[in-house]
Protein backbone atom coordinates (compact mmCIF):
# COMPACT_ATOMS: atom_id res chain seq x y z
CA UNK A 1 0.00 0.00 0.00
CA UNK A 2 1.44 3.24 -0.61
CA UNK A 3 1.35 5.55 2.30
CA UNK A 4 0.44 9.11 0.89
CA UNK A 5 1.50 12.05 2.95
CA UNK A 6 -1.19 15.11 3.26
CA UNK A 7 0.56 18.26 4.12
CA UNK A 8 3.23 18.35 7.39
CA UNK A 9 3.24 21.45 9.48
CA UNK A 10 6.71 22.16 7.88
CA UNK A 11 5.26 22.68 4.55
CA UNK A 12 1.60 24.03 6.02
CA UNK A 13 -0.14 24.22 2.86
CA UNK A 14 -3.79 23.60 3.42
CA UNK A 15 -6.20 22.21 0.93
CA UNK A 16 -9.93 23.47 1.34
CA UNK A 17 -8.57 26.43 3.26
CA UNK A 18 -8.52 26.87 -0.65
CA UNK A 19 -4.62 27.97 -0.02
CA UNK A 20 -3.80 24.34 0.68
CA UNK A 21 -3.12 21.35 -1.04
CA UNK A 22 -0.51 18.82 -0.85
CA UNK A 23 2.92 19.53 -2.54
CA UNK A 24 5.41 17.52 -0.45
CA UNK A 25 8.07 19.99 -0.85
CA UNK A 26 6.56 23.68 -1.87
CA UNK A 27 9.20 26.11 -0.67
CA UNK A 28 12.65 24.55 -1.11
CA UNK A 29 15.00 26.67 -2.42
CA UNK A 30 16.15 26.48 -6.12
CA UNK A 31 19.96 27.01 -6.21
CA UNK A 32 21.38 29.56 -8.41
CA UNK A 33 24.59 28.97 -10.56
CA UNK A 34 27.17 31.82 -9.96
CA UNK A 35 26.79 33.19 -13.71
CA UNK A 36 22.87 33.72 -12.55
CA UNK A 37 23.68 35.47 -9.23
CA UNK A 38 26.25 37.77 -10.95
CA UNK A 39 23.94 38.64 -13.55
CA UNK A 40 21.15 39.31 -11.01
CA UNK A 41 23.58 42.08 -9.44
CA UNK A 42 24.25 43.63 -11.94
CA UNK A 43 20.74 44.28 -12.44
CA UNK A 44 19.70 45.28 -8.79
CA UNK A 45 16.02 46.04 -7.69
CA UNK A 46 15.16 47.69 -4.49
CA UNK A 47 13.03 45.47 -2.29
CA UNK A 48 12.31 44.66 1.12
CA UNK A 49 14.45 43.14 3.77
CA UNK A 50 13.19 39.51 2.88
CA UNK A 51 13.68 36.32 3.98
CA UNK A 52 17.14 34.34 3.01
CA UNK A 53 15.37 31.33 1.36
CA UNK A 54 13.35 34.52 -0.83
CA UNK A 55 16.77 35.85 -1.73
CA UNK A 56 18.05 32.12 -3.20
CA UNK A 57 14.93 31.78 -4.82
CA UNK A 58 14.58 31.60 -9.13
CA UNK A 59 13.41 34.72 -10.67
CA UNK A 60 11.56 33.77 -14.05
CA UNK A 61 12.16 36.63 -16.18
CA UNK A 62 9.70 35.19 -19.17
CA UNK A 63 6.44 36.64 -19.85
CA UNK A 64 3.73 34.06 -18.23
CA UNK A 65 1.23 31.92 -20.84
CA UNK A 66 -1.61 33.90 -21.80
CA UNK A 67 -4.02 31.72 -19.59
CA UNK A 68 -2.42 33.13 -16.75
CA UNK A 69 -1.34 36.82 -17.74
CA UNK A 70 -0.77 38.99 -14.40
CA UNK A 71 -2.70 42.00 -14.16
CA UNK A 72 -1.38 45.54 -15.17
CA UNK A 73 0.42 46.66 -12.07
CA UNK A 74 1.20 43.29 -10.53
CA UNK A 75 4.78 44.25 -9.12
CA UNK A 76 7.67 41.94 -11.17
CA UNK A 77 11.47 41.87 -10.89
CA UNK A 78 11.92 44.71 -13.15
CA UNK A 79 9.01 46.81 -11.25
CA UNK A 80 8.83 46.27 -7.79
CA UNK A 81 9.76 49.48 -6.07
CA UNK A 82 10.78 49.56 -2.39
CA UNK A 83 8.84 49.17 0.53
CA UNK A 84 9.25 51.41 3.41
CA UNK A 85 7.06 52.35 6.28
CA UNK A 86 7.07 55.86 5.72
CA UNK A 87 6.36 55.55 1.62
CA UNK A 88 3.92 58.69 0.74
CA UNK A 89 0.48 57.23 -0.83
CA UNK A 90 -2.95 59.24 -1.77
CA UNK A 91 -4.95 60.22 1.51
CA UNK A 92 -1.91 58.29 3.53
CA UNK A 93 -3.42 57.93 7.01
CA UNK A 94 -4.16 55.25 8.54
CA UNK A 95 -7.23 54.41 10.36
CA UNK A 96 -9.61 53.25 13.69
CA UNK A 97 -11.95 51.02 12.77
CA UNK A 98 -13.63 47.35 14.59
CA UNK A 99 -11.64 44.03 13.41
CA UNK A 100 -12.81 40.76 14.43
CA UNK A 101 -9.69 39.75 16.79
CA UNK A 102 -8.40 36.01 17.72
CA UNK A 103 -6.48 35.94 20.77
CA UNK A 104 -6.53 32.30 21.83
CA UNK A 105 -6.81 28.65 20.28
CA UNK A 106 -10.29 27.70 19.97
CA UNK A 107 -11.75 30.89 21.00
CA UNK A 108 -14.89 32.99 20.20
CA UNK A 109 -13.71 36.35 17.60
CA UNK A 110 -13.68 39.68 19.70
CA UNK A 111 -14.76 42.82 18.14
CA UNK A 112 -12.22 45.18 19.40
CA UNK A 113 -11.58 48.69 17.70
CA UNK A 114 -7.75 49.06 16.18
CA UNK A 115 -5.78 50.78 14.12
CA UNK A 116 -4.78 50.32 10.89
CA UNK A 117 -1.45 51.84 9.42
CA UNK A 118 -1.05 53.41 6.00
CA UNK A 119 -0.21 51.15 3.14
CA UNK A 120 3.10 51.18 1.79
CA UNK A 121 4.22 51.80 -2.13
CA UNK A 122 2.74 49.05 -3.11
CA UNK A 123 -0.47 48.57 -0.91
CA UNK A 124 -3.60 49.63 -0.56
CA UNK A 125 -5.79 50.58 2.08
CA UNK A 126 -9.52 49.01 1.49
CA UNK A 127 -12.54 50.04 3.47
CA UNK A 128 -14.24 46.64 3.80
CA UNK A 129 -17.92 46.04 2.83
CA UNK A 130 -18.31 42.55 2.78
CA UNK A 131 -16.07 39.23 3.93
CA UNK A 132 -17.31 35.08 3.30
CA UNK A 133 -16.45 33.09 6.33
CA UNK A 134 -14.60 30.43 4.98
CA UNK A 135 -13.27 26.97 6.84
CA UNK A 136 -9.70 28.05 6.50
CA UNK A 137 -11.02 31.26 8.79
CA UNK A 138 -11.82 28.21 11.67
CA UNK A 139 -9.04 25.75 10.79
CA UNK A 140 -6.45 28.74 11.44
CA UNK A 141 -8.41 29.93 14.40
CA UNK A 142 -7.84 26.08 16.02
CA UNK A 143 -4.80 25.18 15.05
CA UNK A 144 -0.84 26.01 15.02
CA UNK A 145 -1.07 28.16 11.83
CA UNK A 146 0.70 31.55 12.96
CA UNK A 147 0.95 33.70 15.52
CA UNK A 148 -2.10 35.12 17.90
CA UNK A 149 -3.40 37.95 18.28
CA UNK A 150 -4.47 38.05 14.85
CA UNK A 151 -7.49 39.11 12.59
CA UNK A 152 -8.54 36.46 9.66
CA UNK A 153 -10.92 36.69 7.64
CA UNK A 154 -9.64 36.12 3.60
CA UNK A 155 -12.82 36.75 1.41
CA UNK A 156 -13.16 40.16 1.27
CA UNK A 157 -14.67 43.24 -0.71
CA UNK A 158 -14.57 46.57 -0.45
CA UNK A 159 -13.90 50.18 -1.69
CA UNK A 160 -10.42 51.59 -2.38
CA UNK A 161 -9.32 54.35 0.35
CA UNK A 162 -5.83 54.87 -0.37
CA UNK A 163 -3.02 53.69 -2.67
CA UNK A 164 0.55 53.60 -2.56
CA UNK A 165 2.47 55.58 -4.81
CA UNK A 166 3.89 52.77 -7.11
CA UNK A 167 -0.16 51.14 -7.36
CA UNK A 168 -1.31 51.10 -10.86
CA UNK A 169 -3.93 48.56 -11.10
CA UNK A 170 -6.83 50.58 -8.57
CA UNK A 171 -7.41 53.95 -7.60
CA UNK A 172 -9.34 55.39 -4.77
CA UNK A 173 -13.10 54.71 -4.97
CA UNK A 174 -12.99 51.38 -7.12
CA UNK A 175 -14.73 48.47 -5.98
CA UNK A 176 -12.57 45.41 -5.10
CA UNK A 177 -12.91 41.57 -4.63
CA UNK A 178 -9.58 40.48 -2.69
CA UNK A 179 -8.09 37.20 -2.91
CA UNK A 180 -4.98 35.31 -1.93
CA UNK A 181 -1.67 36.73 -1.72
CA UNK A 182 1.09 35.98 -3.90
CA UNK A 183 5.25 37.21 -4.44
CA UNK A 184 4.55 38.26 -8.39
CA UNK A 185 7.94 37.29 -8.46
CA UNK A 186 9.18 33.49 -8.20
CA UNK A 187 9.53 31.00 -10.96
CA UNK A 188 6.00 29.61 -10.34
CA UNK A 189 4.19 33.07 -10.38
CA UNK A 190 5.77 33.59 -13.88
CA UNK A 191 5.17 30.11 -15.37
CA UNK A 192 0.85 31.01 -14.72
CA UNK A 193 0.80 29.30 -11.65
CA UNK A 194 0.24 32.25 -8.79
CA UNK A 195 -1.65 30.35 -6.38
CA UNK A 196 1.43 27.67 -5.80
CA UNK A 197 4.20 30.58 -5.55
CA UNK A 198 7.09 29.60 -3.58
CA UNK A 199 6.28 32.10 -0.73
CA UNK A 200 2.73 30.70 -0.76
CA UNK A 201 2.95 29.85 3.13
CA UNK A 202 4.75 33.18 4.85
CA UNK A 203 2.81 35.81 2.58
CA UNK A 204 -0.86 34.25 3.44
CA UNK A 205 -0.23 32.30 6.78
CA UNK A 206 2.79 34.45 8.23
CA UNK A 207 0.87 36.73 10.39
CA UNK A 208 2.27 40.18 8.70
CA UNK A 209 4.05 41.35 5.44
CA UNK A 210 6.83 39.52 4.11
CA UNK A 211 9.39 41.28 5.99
CA UNK A 212 8.23 40.33 9.58
CA UNK A 213 6.23 43.63 9.39
CA UNK A 214 2.17 44.18 10.44
CA UNK A 215 -0.21 46.81 10.37
CA UNK A 216 -2.80 46.31 12.61
CA UNK A 217 -2.32 47.19 16.43
CA UNK A 218 -4.70 47.32 19.42
CA UNK A 219 -5.65 50.19 21.89
CA UNK A 220 -2.72 49.64 24.03
CA UNK A 221 -0.39 49.84 21.04
CA UNK A 222 -0.15 46.15 21.18
CA UNK A 223 0.47 44.36 17.48
CA UNK A 224 -2.27 42.44 15.83
CA UNK A 225 -1.00 40.22 13.15
CA UNK A 226 -2.63 40.73 10.17
CA UNK A 227 -2.10 39.85 6.24
CA UNK A 228 -4.03 37.11 6.46
CA UNK A 229 -4.42 35.67 3.15
CA UNK A 230 -2.65 38.71 2.23
CA UNK A 231 -5.85 41.01 3.60
CA UNK A 232 -7.13 39.97 7.51
CA UNK A 233 -10.70 41.13 6.15
CA UNK A 234 -12.52 40.55 9.48
CA UNK A 235 -12.22 44.28 9.93
CA UNK A 236 -13.62 47.80 8.94
CA UNK A 237 -10.18 48.85 7.33
CA UNK A 238 -7.39 46.38 5.56
CA UNK A 239 -4.29 46.65 4.07
CA UNK A 240 -4.03 45.01 1.01
CA UNK A 241 -1.23 44.29 -1.49
CA UNK A 242 -1.95 45.29 -5.31
CA UNK A 243 -1.20 41.54 -6.29
CA UNK A 244 -4.74 40.61 -4.12
CA UNK A 245 -6.84 42.64 -5.66
CA UNK A 246 -9.63 42.38 -8.25
CA UNK A 247 -11.49 45.34 -9.74
CA UNK A 248 -15.29 44.73 -10.44
CA UNK A 249 -18.33 46.66 -11.56
CA UNK A 250 -19.23 49.14 -9.26
CA UNK A 251 -22.67 48.48 -9.67
CA UNK A 252 -22.41 45.22 -8.33
CA UNK A 253 -23.18 44.09 -4.91
CA UNK A 254 -20.03 43.36 -3.11
CA UNK A 255 -21.76 41.75 -0.28
CA UNK A 256 -22.55 39.00 -2.51
CA UNK A 257 -19.16 38.70 -4.46
CA UNK A 258 -16.97 38.70 -1.38
CA UNK A 259 -16.45 34.47 -1.79
CA UNK A 260 -15.49 34.98 -4.86
CA UNK A 261 -11.90 35.78 -3.80
CA UNK A 262 -11.23 31.76 -2.00
CA UNK A 263 -13.82 29.20 -1.87
CA UNK A 264 -15.29 29.46 -4.91
CA UNK A 265 -12.71 30.30 -7.06
CA UNK A 266 -11.15 27.16 -5.42
CA UNK A 267 -14.01 24.46 -6.64
CA UNK A 268 -14.61 25.95 -10.05
CA UNK A 269 -11.21 26.90 -10.76
CA UNK A 270 -10.24 23.33 -9.97
CA UNK A 271 -12.66 22.05 -12.66
CA UNK A 272 -12.01 24.61 -15.34
CA UNK A 273 -8.29 25.58 -14.72
CA UNK A 274 -6.65 22.41 -12.92
CA UNK A 275 -8.44 19.51 -13.85
CA UNK A 276 -9.78 20.87 -17.24
CA UNK A 277 -13.15 18.63 -17.13
CA UNK A 278 -14.07 18.13 -20.56
CA UNK A 279 -17.49 18.13 -22.43
CA UNK A 280 -18.94 14.88 -22.48
CA UNK A 281 -17.23 13.69 -19.44
CA UNK A 282 -18.23 12.61 -15.79
CA UNK A 283 -16.69 14.31 -13.18
CA UNK A 284 -17.65 13.68 -8.64
CA UNK A 285 -17.86 16.37 -6.17
CA UNK A 286 -17.28 14.56 -2.70
CA UNK A 287 -18.43 16.83 -0.34
CA UNK A 288 -21.33 19.74 -1.16
CA UNK A 289 -20.27 22.18 0.67
CA UNK A 290 -19.02 26.05 -0.81
CA UNK A 291 -16.52 24.09 -2.90
CA UNK A 292 -18.16 21.76 -3.61
CA UNK A 293 -21.28 23.35 -4.76
CA UNK A 294 -19.07 25.71 -6.77
CA UNK A 295 -17.56 22.52 -8.60
CA UNK A 296 -20.38 21.40 -9.94
CA UNK A 297 -21.66 24.35 -11.79
CA UNK A 298 -18.23 24.42 -12.84
CA UNK A 299 -18.72 21.05 -14.37
CA UNK A 300 -21.98 22.24 -15.95
CA UNK A 301 -20.84 25.59 -17.26
CA UNK A 302 -17.61 23.30 -18.77
CA UNK A 303 -20.06 20.69 -20.57
CA UNK A 304 -19.92 17.48 -18.41
CA UNK A 305 -22.97 15.19 -18.92
CA UNK A 306 -22.36 13.61 -15.91
CA UNK A 307 -22.14 15.08 -12.81
CA UNK A 308 -22.38 13.81 -8.77
CA UNK A 309 -23.07 15.25 -5.74
CA UNK A 310 -21.73 13.32 -2.85
CA UNK A 311 -22.68 14.23 0.80
CA UNK A 312 -24.66 12.82 3.92
CA UNK A 313 -26.53 16.49 4.21
CA UNK A 314 -30.45 16.23 2.29
CA UNK A 315 -30.58 19.51 1.92
CA UNK A 316 -26.97 20.23 0.21
CA UNK A 317 -27.48 17.87 -1.91
CA UNK A 318 -31.32 18.81 -3.27
CA UNK A 319 -29.32 21.96 -3.79
CA UNK A 320 -26.89 20.14 -5.99
CA UNK A 321 -29.52 19.05 -8.33
CA UNK A 322 -30.57 22.60 -8.53
CA UNK A 323 -27.16 23.75 -9.35
CA UNK A 324 -26.27 21.29 -11.97
CA UNK A 325 -25.73 17.62 -10.56
CA UNK A 326 -27.04 14.67 -12.59
CA UNK A 327 -26.97 12.19 -9.68
CA UNK A 328 -26.85 12.54 -6.04
CA UNK A 329 -25.39 10.38 -3.47
CA UNK A 330 -25.80 10.03 0.53
CA UNK A 331 -22.45 7.78 1.40
CA UNK A 332 -24.07 7.80 5.02
CA UNK A 333 -26.77 4.77 3.21
CA UNK A 334 -24.82 3.31 0.07
CA UNK A 335 -21.03 2.92 -1.09
CA UNK A 336 -20.24 5.73 -2.88
CA UNK A 337 -17.44 3.98 -4.90
CA UNK A 338 -19.95 1.21 -6.28
CA UNK A 339 -22.51 3.70 -6.83
CA UNK A 340 -20.11 5.85 -9.09
CA UNK A 341 -19.01 2.52 -11.05
CA UNK A 342 -22.62 1.66 -11.67
CA UNK A 343 -23.68 5.26 -13.08
CA UNK A 344 -20.35 5.87 -15.15
CA UNK A 345 -20.49 2.21 -16.45
CA UNK A 346 -16.70 1.51 -15.13
CA UNK A 347 -15.44 5.10 -13.22
CA UNK A 348 -15.72 8.65 -13.11
CA UNK A 349 -13.18 10.87 -15.30
CA UNK A 350 -12.66 13.20 -12.95
CA UNK A 351 -12.97 13.40 -8.68
CA UNK A 352 -12.65 16.01 -6.74
CA UNK A 353 -12.01 15.46 -3.14
CA UNK A 354 -13.44 18.39 -0.63
CA UNK A 355 -14.17 17.38 2.90
CA UNK A 356 -10.46 16.80 4.16
CA UNK A 357 -10.88 13.46 5.22
CA UNK A 358 -8.41 11.19 4.23
CA UNK A 359 -10.72 8.39 3.92
CA UNK A 360 -13.12 9.82 1.68
CA UNK A 361 -9.86 10.80 -0.52
CA UNK A 362 -8.96 6.94 -1.04
CA UNK A 363 -13.21 6.71 -2.13
CA UNK A 364 -12.65 9.44 -4.51
CA UNK A 365 -8.92 8.08 -6.21
CA UNK A 366 -11.29 4.28 -6.17
CA UNK A 367 -13.93 5.99 -7.71
CA UNK A 368 -12.26 6.38 -10.95
CA UNK A 369 -11.69 5.06 -14.62
CA UNK A 370 -9.07 4.58 -16.49
CA UNK A 371 -7.31 7.68 -17.03
CA UNK A 372 -8.91 9.43 -14.47
CA UNK A 373 -8.00 12.60 -12.18
CA UNK A 374 -8.81 13.41 -8.87
CA UNK A 375 -8.02 16.71 -7.28
CA UNK A 376 -7.47 17.36 -3.73
CA UNK A 377 -8.80 20.78 -2.31
CA UNK A 378 -9.75 19.46 1.50
CA UNK A 379 -8.53 20.25 4.02
CA UNK A 380 -7.30 17.41 6.16
CA UNK A 381 -5.80 17.63 9.84
CA UNK A 382 -1.56 18.42 9.62
CA UNK A 383 -0.28 15.07 9.34
CA UNK A 384 -2.71 12.87 7.88
CA UNK A 385 -1.82 9.85 5.51
CA UNK A 386 -3.68 8.33 2.83
CA UNK A 387 -3.44 4.86 2.08
CA UNK A 388 -3.50 3.89 -1.70
CA UNK A 389 -3.43 0.32 -3.70
CA UNK A 390 -0.08 1.57 -5.92
CA UNK A 391 -1.08 -1.13 -8.27
CA UNK A 392 -4.77 0.55 -8.51
CA UNK A 393 -3.24 3.56 -9.53
CA UNK A 394 -0.64 2.50 -12.22
CA UNK A 395 -2.07 0.11 -14.11
CA UNK A 396 -5.39 1.84 -14.50
CA UNK A 397 -3.40 5.15 -15.16
CA UNK A 398 -4.90 7.35 -12.65
CA UNK A 399 -4.03 10.45 -11.70
CA UNK A 400 -4.12 12.60 -8.10
CA UNK A 401 -3.24 16.55 -7.91
CA UNK A 402 -3.21 19.00 -5.37
CA UNK A 403 -4.96 22.06 -6.22
CA UNK A 404 -4.49 25.38 -4.82
CA UNK A 405 -6.89 27.74 -5.34
CA UNK A 406 -8.26 26.43 -8.31
CA UNK A 407 -4.77 26.91 -10.19
CA UNK A 408 -6.61 30.39 -10.56
CA UNK A 409 -5.02 33.87 -11.37
CA UNK A 410 -7.34 35.87 -9.46
CA UNK A 411 -7.04 38.90 -12.41
CA UNK A 412 -8.53 37.38 -14.71
CA UNK A 413 -10.79 34.44 -13.34
CA UNK A 414 -12.70 36.04 -10.85
CA UNK A 415 -13.98 38.44 -13.50
CA UNK A 416 -14.86 35.19 -15.49
CA UNK A 417 -17.15 34.19 -12.64
CA UNK A 418 -18.42 37.19 -12.54
CA UNK A 419 -19.67 37.30 -16.06
CA UNK A 420 -21.13 33.97 -15.39
CA UNK A 421 -22.92 34.65 -12.42
CA UNK A 422 -24.27 37.55 -14.56
CA UNK A 423 -25.55 35.08 -16.99
CA UNK A 424 -27.35 32.91 -14.99
CA UNK A 425 -24.83 30.13 -15.71
CA UNK A 426 -23.00 30.23 -11.99
CA UNK A 427 -26.02 30.93 -9.89
CA UNK A 428 -23.67 31.06 -6.43
CA UNK A 429 -26.42 33.53 -4.17
CA UNK A 430 -27.99 30.08 -3.68
CA UNK A 431 -25.12 29.37 -1.47
CA UNK A 432 -25.04 32.44 0.67
CA UNK A 433 -26.47 33.74 3.95
CA UNK A 434 -25.54 37.30 5.34
CA UNK A 435 -24.71 38.25 8.75
CA UNK A 436 -24.39 41.49 10.86
CA UNK A 437 -20.11 41.37 11.60
CA UNK A 438 -21.18 41.44 14.94
CA UNK A 439 -22.66 38.43 14.42
CA UNK A 440 -19.84 36.73 13.35
CA UNK A 441 -19.76 33.86 15.87
CA UNK A 442 -22.90 32.97 15.37
CA UNK A 443 -22.07 32.92 11.59
CA UNK A 444 -19.50 30.42 12.46
CA UNK A 445 -21.50 28.29 14.37
CA UNK A 446 -24.00 28.09 11.78
CA UNK A 447 -21.24 27.14 8.83
CA UNK A 448 -19.88 24.43 10.97
CA UNK A 449 -22.91 22.59 11.87
CA UNK A 450 -23.73 22.50 8.00
CA UNK A 451 -26.76 24.79 8.42
CA UNK A 452 -25.46 27.20 6.56
CA UNK A 453 -23.66 26.85 3.37
CA UNK A 454 -21.72 30.14 3.10
CA UNK A 455 -21.97 32.76 5.24
CA UNK A 456 -21.07 36.54 4.28
CA UNK A 457 -20.53 39.08 6.79
CA UNK A 458 -21.84 42.19 5.97
CA UNK A 459 -18.82 44.88 8.00
CA UNK A 460 -19.81 48.37 5.88
CA UNK A 461 -21.63 50.28 3.88
CA UNK A 462 -20.51 50.96 0.30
Amino acid sequence: MLHWRIATRSERLIGNLHLCHASSKPFLPVNHSAARLESRAAHTISRPAYSSRSASRTIARGTPPSRHQLAPGYPTPSNRALVTSSSKSSEASGRSGRAAVTRQRGADFVIEQVNIGAPRHDEVLVRIVASGVCHTDMVVRDEEYGPLPAVFGHEGAGVVEAVGEHVTNVTVGDHVVLSYAFCGECDLCHSGHPAHCREVFPINFGGGRLDGSTSTTDTQGERVHDHFFGQSSFAEYAVVNRNNLVKVDKNLPLDMLAPLGCGLQTGSGAVINAMKVRPGSSFVAFGAGTVGLASVMAAKVAGATTIIAIDINLQRLELAIELGATHIINSKKIDPVQAIQDITGGGADFTLECTGRPSVLTQAVDSLGFFGTCGIVGAAPLGSKVELDVNGIMIPAKRVMGIVQGDSTSATFIPILIELWKQGRFPFDKLIKHYDFDDINQAVADSESGRVIKPVLRIGKV
